[in-house]
């Protein structure tokens, strides 16, 4: 991302505010369940927010075929103890789903080498994949997401100057940073878990991009703002939409755990933005 990793703090948590609020309907959306600190032997200390995300329009076409509408009725669990932060995603529908996100955020320009600290079988297995904040590609689930349609080759931060992000913009530009996301995929269904995966870790991917594109289009909005008008935005948010998620079977209300297990490490993705 063209700012420091204090500014990206801000913007993050201004994005994830926005983009909620953008995507929430009387029928899908995003349902906060629970935010509050949180300290963890792992992590330290942080913020914890548990989520359910209602998704069923989004759901591909192959999946609607064998599943209910409620299949993409989403948990996530996440800690966030920036510049480091957890994500844990399960769906109730596919119980032994999960996709965890685990991400460390540093000052750089994205050439950094195993800051997940992966031992040898983890590193073998991962793939590594690139991701141009500028990058115009699409696909299906870019569709589904949506996005805003800037062209970074024009666009001009008028409060800071930053922009346009020319072709090689990553090694001139200062301030840099880089989030470093390491996706975890388990989708263990004979005859289409694989299919799952590959169609979750799409899905993450154009999240990924969409999301912070967004954090450097809308950087006119947030560029300025502090820590606790932030947080004062987010409470706003939340204070009109905290209510809990309740389905026959389940009360989506996870309390914070961590665990220290890892699982086999197939995308390590790298924000350059």
């Amino acid at each position: 991302m063209p700012m420091s990793l204090d500014e990206y703090q801000i913007a993050q948590m201004y994005m994830v505010t926005k983009m909620q609020q953008q995507s929430t309907t009387d029928t899908e959306g995003v349902d906060v369940l629970e935010n509050k600190p949180f300290e963890d032997d792992q992590l330290g200390k942080g913020q914890y927010t548990s989520k359910v995300y209602r998704l069923q329009s989004k759901a591909p076409s192959w999946l609607t075929t064998f599943a209910p509408a409620d299949a993409l009725v989403l948990q996530e669990e996440a800690w966030n103890a920036y510049p480091r932060c957890k994500t844990v995603i399960k769906c109730p529908y596919f119980t032994k789903f999960s996709l965890t996100v685990e991400t460390v955020h540093k000052a750089d320009n994205g050439q950094s080498e195993n800051v997940h600290c992966l031992n040898k079988q983890q590193l073998a297995a991962r793939q590594v994949e690139i991701i141009d904040l500028a990058s115009a590609a699409t696909d299906y689930w870019s569709y589904i997401i949506g996005g805003s349609g800037v062209d970074f080759s024009k666009f001009k931060s008028a409060k800071t100057g930053r922009g346009p992000l020319l072709e090689g913009w990553q090694g001139k530009c200062n301030p840099v940073m880089t989030a470093y996301k390491l996706v975890t995929v388990d989708a263990p269904y004979w005859g289409f878990g694989y299919r799952l995966e590959q169609a979750m870790l799409a899905g993450e991917r154009a999240l990924f991009i969409e999301s912070h594109r967004n954090c450097f289009s809308w950087i006119d909005e947030w560029f300025g703002m502090t820590m606790q008008q932030v947080r004062e935005l987010e409470q706003q948010k939340n204070n009109l939409d905290v209510r809990f998620a309740v389905d026959d079977e389940n009360i989506y209300n996870v309390r914070p755990q961590l665990t220290s297990e890892r699982q086999p490490l197939p995308l390590d993705t790298r924000i350059i933005n």
